[in-house]
């Protein structure tokens, strides 16, 4: 393969597709594919630095889902600002260091898909949130139907921990707290007027 002007070698598309109110879905694939990585410290970590890196550039993570040799984000920009390409060099560069101590690291580049507009439809969206938290079902790490139980799968929304996905009036809320930080931003206190 060929190397692109920005350095990656997997096709992209124009660098304004992955900014703004951009939703793709990331694949991050561990090299070799090897395993063992996948331990609690690791996810204590991954969340932390997923953390800070949805609030560095103005995204929110609807659906995660980390499996013994890959991990699966789904990104939305909140920002006019957001930039998912930075936003995945930065998380990429400060969790390769935590992989490096468990023995393994990423591939050189992840896979993407820019979710395009009927796909960000509420319902076609819901059921890509659905499609990725159902992959250690596919894998048969869970029983049918039990992908909701995987316990390192979840969601990540700046400034609300115990937002839970699957938890009842998840998705309400999700969509009021991203429309109430679209209008608003990060850093006033209280979002969407909850406390």
């Amino acid at each position: 393969m060929s190397e692109t002007d920005d350095g990656d070698y997997l096709k992209r598309l124009p660098a304004n597709a992955y900014r703004g109110q951009a939703y793709v879905h990331w694949t991050m694939t561990i090299e070799d594919r090897l395993t063992g990585w996948l331990i609690p410290i690791f996810y204590y970590k991954f969340r932390e630095i997923l953390t800070h890196t949805c609030f560095r550039y103005g995204l929110c993570c609807p659906v995660y889902c980390c499996m013994p040799d890959h991990l699966h984000l789904l990104l939305v920009g909140i920002a006019d600002s957001s930039d998912q390409r930075n936003a995945v060099r930065f998380f990429r560069k400060h969790l390769n260091p935590i992989l490096a101590v468990l023995q393994c690291k990423f591939q050189t580049q992840p896979y993407d898909h820019v979710l395009r507009e009927e796909e960000r439809e509420v319902g076609a969206f819901e059921n890509v949130v659905e499609y990725i938290a159902r992959n250690p079902e596919r894998a048969e790490l869970v029983s049918t139907d039990c992908f909701r139980n995987y316990k390192y799968s979840g969601c990540l929304m700046p400034g609300y921990p115990e937002l839970k996905l699957w938890q009842p009036e998840f998705w309400d809320r999700f969509w009021r707290i991203y429309s109430y930080l679209r209008k608003h931003g990060f850093g006033d206190g209280t979002i969407g007027g909850e406390e």
